[in-house]
């Protein structure tokens, strides 16, 4: 989390971004809660339906059964590899930010936005050899908010086109 306060900007947003360089990369797995429920509530009725016609206790156990396999392959689908970056702003502060972004290494200049959801993405060196610019600040807080409004456009989309319009501009603008 943030040691310290994120450089203040005079543009009216939402979003923040801070720029720094990777001090650290480390590997961890992203799990995805919603999947390895619906695995566990699919797996426990399957079970429990496929015990119709035998004993109360004997679907009873079947369902037990069912909802832990069910858990078990839904936490594995849900289940992938990221990465947690740790930035060091100003020469002082660290940020540390988990993502599904590959790429980034240690020296990397990069843009930590935060605002309705956090991302951060590649930056020129020159923002971060020097004090940024105003210029520089105020266009990295207007990319932070596009980011913002893609991820949450692909957020509510509700049919495939959507999703699929929604996904392509939110990497174009979020650097995924």
């Amino acid at each position: 989390m943030l040691a310290g306060a994120v450089l203040a900007t005079a543009h009216a947003s939402a979003s923040t971004a801070s720029f720094g360089r990777i001090m650290a990369v480390r590997g961890v797995d992203l799990q995805n809660q919603g999947a390895q429920t619906a695995g566990a509530l699919v797996g426990g009725t399957l079970a429990a339906t496929s015990g119709s016609g035998r004993s109360r206790s004997n679907r009873a156990l079947r369902g037990i059964g069912g909802a832990a396999v069910g858990g078990a392959v839904g936490g594995a689908a849900g289940s992938t590899r990221g990465f947690e970056y740790t930035v060091l702003i100003g020469g002082t502060n660290t940020v540390r930010i988990v993502t599904d972004k590959a790429g980034l290494r240690v020296g990397d200049c990069v843009s930590i936005e935060r605002g309705n959801f956090n991302n951060i993405r590649l930056a020129a060196d020159a923002n971060c050899d020097a004090r940024p610019t105003a210029a520089a600040q105020s266009s990295a807080v207007d990319e932070a908010d596009a980011c913002d409004v893609a991820t949450q456009q692909l957020l509510d989309a509700t049919t495939d086109a959507q999703f699929d319009l929604a996904e392509r501009r939110m990497r174009l603008l979020c650097g995924s």
